[in-house]
């Protein structure tokens, strides 16, 4: 629905125009819009009638029905873009306040398992799909973004475009990578599944691409055929890839260029969970004297 649409009300349209004016993506429009929606049927009334005090209320009434941590942040963000820059009244949400989202140490799985895992991909296109997230470390959706002319074979790069953050960057491709690319590319070229500079990976129509939703049930699949029994999404291989690159001793500030962080704490997580450094750490324990 766009801002210009019939039956879309002034305040609305007014909130759509705003996030437009600030180039907001799709998804981060239709979070705001939600968040804003669920408040006015809380409310009962146009949100723009709301108090410091109904605000206060809500944040309680998400809390007490077990909203998570980062729905309620998710939330408050949207409410906050409505009430500071639509209505220009950011006095409103005083008392409404982001939580702490607790820290959880993400699932990596093996070089084996990864193995595994892409080997018991149902087709060759997901396969090779999962080879990208893995050997480059992409998340899901910059996967699925890719086309053909981003694969750039003389500099052994993958141009991201785009990425989280809307920030472009280039990927690493390695030398088996590229062979399993290619060997896609003659397959999808050749089945006339992949139109001339379209999709790396088009969907069932070659004009669209895959969709993140049709990779994360490939990947559950992949980890229900090969057996393993942890809870496995795309995004566990880019984990797995960054955990794999620190236990081998890349410099953490290469995989944070390589996985586009922002922030070098953001990586920095991955020593946590790095098994094969911590079994290099001698305990204290071995250095008691024996008598």
């Amino acid at each position: 629905m766009t801002s210009s649409d019939p039956g879309v009300s002034p305040l609305r349209r007014r909130m759509v125009d705003d996030m437009r004016m600030r180039k907001f993506a799709p998804k981060t429009q239709s979070g705001y819009l939600r968040a804003v929606r669920q408040f006015a049927k809380y409310l009962g009334r146009s949100p723009d009638t709301a108090t410091v005090e109904d605000l206060r209320n809500y944040q309680l009434h998400l809390v007490d029905h077990g909203t998570s941590p980062v729905s309620l942040n998710s939330a408050i963000s949207g409410l906050k873009f409505f009430f500071d820059v639509t209505l220009g009244q950011p006095e409103l949400m005083a008392r409404m306040q982001p939580v702490r989202v607790p820290r959880k140490l993400p699932v990596v799985l093996s070089p084996e398992e990864v193995r595994r895992l892409i080997a018991a991909a149902g087709n060759l296109k997901h396969q090779t799909a999962l080879s990208v997230a893995y050997g480059a470390g992409l998340r899901a959706s910059e996967v699925v973004a890719l086309k053909v002319s981003d694969i750039d074979s003389q500099r052994m790069t993958l141009r991201i475009e785009q990425g989280k953050g809307r920030r472009d960057r280039y990927a690493m491709l390695s030398p088996v990578l590229l062979e399993r690319l290619r060997v896609w590319w003659r397959v999808a070229r050749a089945q006339g599944s992949m139109l001339d500079g379209g999709w790396l990976f088009p969907g069932m129509d070659p004009v669209d691409p895959l969709n993140t939703r049709q990779l994360n049930r490939a990947v559950h699949a992949a980890a229900e055929a090969a057996q393993i029994d942890k809870r496995v999404t795309p995004h566990t291989l880019r984990h797995s890839f960054a955990t794999h690159l620190l236990e081998e001793k890349v410099d953490i500030r290469v995989i944070q260029v390589l996985l586009g962080h922002k922030q070098l704490e953001t990586t920095a997580l991955y020593v946590q969970v790095a098994t094969d450094l911590l079994r290099q750490v001698i305990s204290p324990l071995e250095r008691l004297p024996s008598k």
